[in-house]
Formats: structure tokens, sequence, C-alpha cells
């Protein structure tokens, strides 16, 4: 038996472990209680392993759940406090950092990337491929700009979702580390096309020489600790590694295996903090990150950027062109994407931005974006609310957790927005 924070007793099994923030409430407690089935039936089969979930307004919890197993294997129950590979929303974490730098005048947003990182120079477009298998490149027309890296926009593209950048990284020896995305070349000439890629890993290494501190140290100064972020970390210690939930493959017959990219048993030792995608966190820590997003950058009195700083990186910065729609070149590590089909989404400084609203779910206008193993966020200012839902489960883009996110959304704003 575990007892709850409110005073009421839980009974753990292997099947969920309840958290409800809303227990103290009796009408809020039986409204998220729909919630709560919709989760635990997600992990009934074998089809998830475990899931933490949680939605806020701008001042309080709406709902916080953790249901299934973190580890299959050892029997050991999913919890609040599981911590979980971010991957890709690790990027809203960095463009955040790259807008402080912007607001103390270190960084403008319209230099060139070689302005701050004069390794980063002589830009190439690749083409395709020649007769003999040799890469077709040109000069690129202009460079990236810190606008075109935050948006997107940069030319840059992740083999996962770029054949041709795919066959490149398997034709040419690339370095390791941050020299790797110095020798990258680009898909198209910047500006000219939306392409995600590894835009947010550049702007790490760029918000590092800015400031002279790692990704780690500037994060942990600037934005963790101000908001008493506390387990959120590139570098994660072997007490807090017994709380790494492990990650699982979704097999053909619809199952799950072991994961193509398993975690070691132990922490790695980072020596290249990724802005696009090195962070572990939990729910509860990335929940208070998107809060002061909904906050307009104050959270319990503590300002990390100003208003309107907030509101610039919530609007269209891709104009008339099209995000979000990715088509998969390595299916083992992503299904295509296509989150909200046929919407001619948008894109921010860090987020995709909802085009229409979806009925039932987010306002347009909502921000949102995702992690590699099926972790997902969304921000809807309109209706003051935001909401996680974390899993650890390749490929991305995975059905299965994608309908359970819809549900899980739908369901929150039946019961906090729209009422019933």
């Amino acid at each position: 038996m575990l007892r709850a924070g409110c005073g009421v007793l839980l009974t753990v099994s292997i099947v969920a472990l309840v958290l409800n923030a809303s227990c103290g409430d009796p009408e809020k407690a039986a409204e998220a209680g729909r919630i709560d089935q919709i989760l635990q039936a997600s992990v009934a089969t074998d089809r998830l392993a475990g899931v933490v979930a949680m939605a806020v307004s701008n001042n309080e919890i709406l709902y916080e759940g953790a249901f299934g197993q973190r580890n299959i294997g050892a029997n050991e129950p999913m919890r609040k406090d599981t911590i979980f590979a971010l991957y890709s929303m690790t990027k809203p974490i960095t463009s955040v950092a790259v807008m402080q730098l912007v607001e103390q005048g270190s960084v403008n947003l319209d230099e060139a990337v070689s302005t701050y990182l004069p390794e980063f120079r002589d830009f190439k477009v690749l083409e395709g491929f020649g007769k003999d298998g040799e890469p077709k490149l040109r000069d690129a027309l202009e460079e990236p700009t810190v606008r075109t890296l935050l948006s997107h926009t940069s030319g840059y593209a992740y083999s996962y979702w770029n054949e041709d950048m795919r066959r490149y990284e398997e034709t040419v020896e690339m370095p390791a580390g941050r020299e790797r995305f110095s020798a990258l070349p680009l898909v198209f000439d910047p500006g000219s096309d939306w392409g995600y890629g590894p835009s947010a890993d550049v702007l790490g290494i760029l918000v590092e020489s800015v400031s002279s501190l790692t990704l780690e140290e500037y994060f942990s100064k600037n934005i963790f600790g101000p908001l008493g972020i506390q387990d959120t970390s590139f570098q994660i210690s072997s007490a807090e590694w017994s709380r790494i939930s492990s990650s699982y493959q979704r097999e053909p017959d619809g199952g799950l295996g072991p994961s193509t990219m398993p975690l070691p048993e132990t922490p790695p030792q980072v020596t290249f903090f990724n802005g696009g995608g090195g962070l572990f966190s939990t729910a509860p820590d990335y929940i208070r990150f998107l809060q002061v997003l909904l906050n307009r950058g104050e959270l319990d009195s503590v300002r990390i950027l100003q208003p309107e700083t907030v509101d610039l990186m919530a609007q269209n910065h891709i104009g008339n062109l099209e995000a979000g729609t990715m088509r998969s070149a390595n299916l083992y590590l992503s299904s295509n994407v296509d989150f909200f089909s046929r919407s001619r989404d948008k894109f921010g400084f860090g987020f995709l931005i909802k085009a229409r609203q979806v009925e039932g779910r987010r306002a347009a206008g909502s921000l949102s974006w995702g992690g590699l193993m099926n972790t997902y966020f969304w921000i809807d200012r309109d209706n003051n609310v935001c909401g996680v839902l974390m899993t650890q489960v390749l490929p991305f883009a995975d059905e299965t957790v994608l309908d359970l996110l819809h549900e899980y959304e739908e369901a929150v704003y039946s019961r906090f927005v729209g009422g019933s």
C-alpha cells in the first residue's frame, strides 16, 4: 500500500500507480477519474509499458498520473518522478536560452551563425548524388542566421527524415561532437523551405560560445535553478539513474520488444551537451518549464523571459511555408510524421504552431513538439492549459502513443476546459 499526498490509500499494482493532484477536491477527483481510466487502459495490454501525464493551468496542477511500469523486466512501477530521455523536447529549452541572450543584447536574431561560431562558414547545399555515388554539393546562397536556426528554415536536416542526408552520412565519414555540425551540408538554401534538423544542436553550441558556459551550466544557472527544476540535466548521477525509464521498440505484431536505442545500465559520461536532444527530465519538471511559457515568462515571481519575448517565440516565423510534416528515412526510428493532417501548421522559435482549432482539443495558435521516444507536450495560451505525456518507445510518431495523446488531450479539455 502507498499513502498518497492527499491522505487516500492507493493500491499499487503492476498495472497502475495513480497519483492524482485533484484528490483533495471530490468534484475534480471524479472529473479526473476518466483520465485515469484512459491512461490505465493504455498499459493494460502489451502495447505500452508505462506512461506519465500531467496538465496544468497558469497557477495550478489540473491532473497528474503515472501508470504501468518503467521497467517491465524488473517489475518496477512507473512513478511521477520517473526520468525520461527528452530527445527533441530539449529544443524548446535551448530556444529559451537563445532568446535570453537576445534580450541581453548578446545575440542578434538576423546575424549569420558565423558571427558567433567562426568555424560555421563556407556552407554547402547537398543536391543529390552523381552516377558514381559521390555527393553533389554547391555553395549555399547565404548563411543560416539565428532566426532561421530557431525556426528550422536554416537548411539543416536530420537523416531520420531526409533520404539524401541519410545517404550522405553513410557515404562520408563524419566527425563526432560539435565538429560534426560544422561539417554537415544543408539540404536547401536558408529561408527557402522548412525542414526539421539539427538547428537547435547548433544553437546549443552558440549559447556555449556566447555565454562562456557549458550548456549544462547555462541551463542550471539561468533556467532550471531559478525555476526550481531539480531533476533535469544532461548528466544523470548514478543514484538518479535508478529512476530512468527503460525504452522499447514497437514490434511488427504491435507488441513491445527491445529498443534499437537502449540506454546503458549505468549513466554515460557526457562530453558534448547537445542542445537539440541531450536532456533527461521528469514530467513535473518539464510541465513547470511549460508553465512559465504559459505565464509569458514568469512563474512564482521568477521571470526568465520578458512577456514580449515569449509572444515573439509564439509567432509564425516561416511565412507561407508549412511545418510539421516529415517523411521517414528510417522506419525503425520514426514513422511518417503528420500530427494534424492537412492543417498547414507553422513554426515559431522552437515550437510547432497549430494553424487551426482542433475540435474538443487545443486552440489555433497553440504551441507543441515532441521527443524521439514519444514524449509530447502542448501549450494552449488561449485556454490557459498545457500538458505533457511521456513514454519511451520507438519509432517516433508511434500510432498507439499518438492515439493515446489525442484521447488524453480530449479528456483534459472536456473536464478542465470545456466542462461537462
